[in-house]
C-alpha cells in the first residue's frame, strides 16, 4: 500500500453540560466530574509530509485564525511532536488548520486541534497506534484532549482525561452565543478558586438529573440540568456574560450555561426551528460577536 501524502482530520466542539469543581490538588490542577457533549461545529486539520529536515511547519485560516499561535506552543504542534517521539518517526510535516470553533471560547478548539493532529499524523505515517495509546498520548497533551478524539457524550473524571462513555438517545440542537474576547482558562479557575477560598469545596459530582435528561433525549430536562462550576467566575471576569445568559433564556432557550471556561454561551432548543428563533432573536440583542448553530451529539476525530 502506498502511504497518502496529506491527511485531514475533522474534530469536533465541545460543550459541558456539567462541570463540577472539586478542590485544588498538590499538582495545581482540580479535581473534576463532568460531562463532556461533542456538537457539530469543527476544525478540520490536514497534515501533508515535507521533505526530510523541514520539521513542523503550522498554519491556521478561518475565524480567529489571527490568535492561534503557530509555534510549539501550540497544541497540534505538541502533537505531532509527542507522536513522533513515540514512534520514533522523523516529524516533517506541515499542519494546516481550518478554524470553526471558537478560539479561547471554551469550546476546546485547541485541545480539537491537537486530537486531530495526532489522528492525521498516524494515518500519514501508518502508524496504526491503538487507540488506548492515543488516549494516552492526548492525555499527556491536555484534559480536554482524549474527549475530542472519542467524541459523543462520556463523563470525564481526574482533571477530565478519564472517560466513561454515555448513552445519548437522540439529539439535541443547540445555539452558541460567541463572545467578542476569550478568556483565560487558568484566569477562569484561579478566579473560582479566589470566589470559594473561605468555603468548603466538596467533591465533584455527577448530576443524577442530568444523566436522567440524556438517557430520555428531553431537551427541557436537560436545559434545567445544565450546571457549571466555573460559570460565577466567568461572570466576575465578564459580567457581560451573565446579561448573555439572562438575554438567552429571555429568548426562548430551554437553559443556558458558560461553555467551559468560556466566555461562549450555550442555550439549548426544543428543536431545529426553536433553536434558529433563539439565534435571530440573540443577534438582535447586540449583546454578542455572532451566533452559530448546531447538534449534538457529535462524532469525535475522523480522517475525512
Amino acid at each position: 500500500m502506498v502511504s497518502p501524502s496529506a491527511v485531514t482530520v475533522r474534530v469536533p466542539a465541545k460543550v459541558n453540560l456539567q462541570l463540577s469543581v472539586g478542590p485544588r490538588r498538590d499538582d495545581g490542577f482540580h479535581e473534576l466530574a463532568t460531562i463532556f457533549h461533542a456538537v457539530g461545529l469543527h476544525d478540520d486539520v490536514t497534515v501533508t509530509e515535507q521533505p526530510a529536515g523541514s520539521g513542523i511547519t503550522l498554519a491556521c485560516e478561518g475565524e480567529g485564525a489571527d490568535l492561534v499561535p503557530l509555534d510549539e506552543t501550540n497544541l497540534a504542534w505538541r502533537a505531532v511532536r509527542i507522536l513522533a517521539d513515540a514512534a520514533g518517526v522523523d516529524a516533517d510535516v506541515s499542519v494546516q488548520i481550518d478554524k470553526h470553533i471558537p478560539v479561547a471560547g471554551g469550546m476546546a478548539g485547541g485541545s480539537a486541534d491537537a486530537a486531530g493532529a495526532l489522528l492525521a499524523c498516524d494515518a500519514l505515517w501508518g502508524l496504526g497506534t491503538p487507540r488506548s495509546e492515543l488516549h494516552d498520548l492526548a492525555a499527556a497533551l491536555g484534559s480536554d484532549v482524549p474527549f475530542a478524539l472519542q467524541g459523543g457524550t462520556a463523563i470525564g473524571s481526574g482533571r477530565g482525561e478519564q472517560l466513561t462513555s454515555v448513552l445519548a438517545r437522540g439529539s439535541f440542537h443547540w445555539v452558541f452565543a460567541l463572545a467578542r474576547e476569550g478568556l483565560s482558562t487558568a484566569a477562569v479557575y484561579a478566579e473560582c478558586d479566589r470566589l470559594r477560598a473561605d468555603r468548603h469545596v466538596p467533591d465533584p459530582y455527577v448530576s443524577d438529573m442530568l444523566m436522567q435528561a440524556l438517557r430520555a433525549g428531553d431537551p427541557v430536562l436537560l436545559g434545567k440540568s445544565l450546571h457549571n462550576d466555573l460559570q460565577q467566575a466567568a461572570f466576575s471576569l465578564r459580567p457581560m456574560l451573565a446579561r448573555v445568559i439572562e438575554a438567552g433564556e429571555e429568548c426562548g432557550a430551554l437553559g443556558g450555561i458558560v461553555s467551559g471556561s468560556g466566555p461562549t454561551c450555550a442555550f439549548v432548543a426544543r428543536d431545529a426551528e426553536h433553536a434558529l428563533d433563539i439565534a435571530v432573536s440573540l443577534t438582535s440583542t447586540g449583546l454578542v460577536r455572532s451566533v452559530k448553530r448546531s447538534s449534538g451529539p457529535a462524532l469525535g476525530a475522523r480522517v475525512i
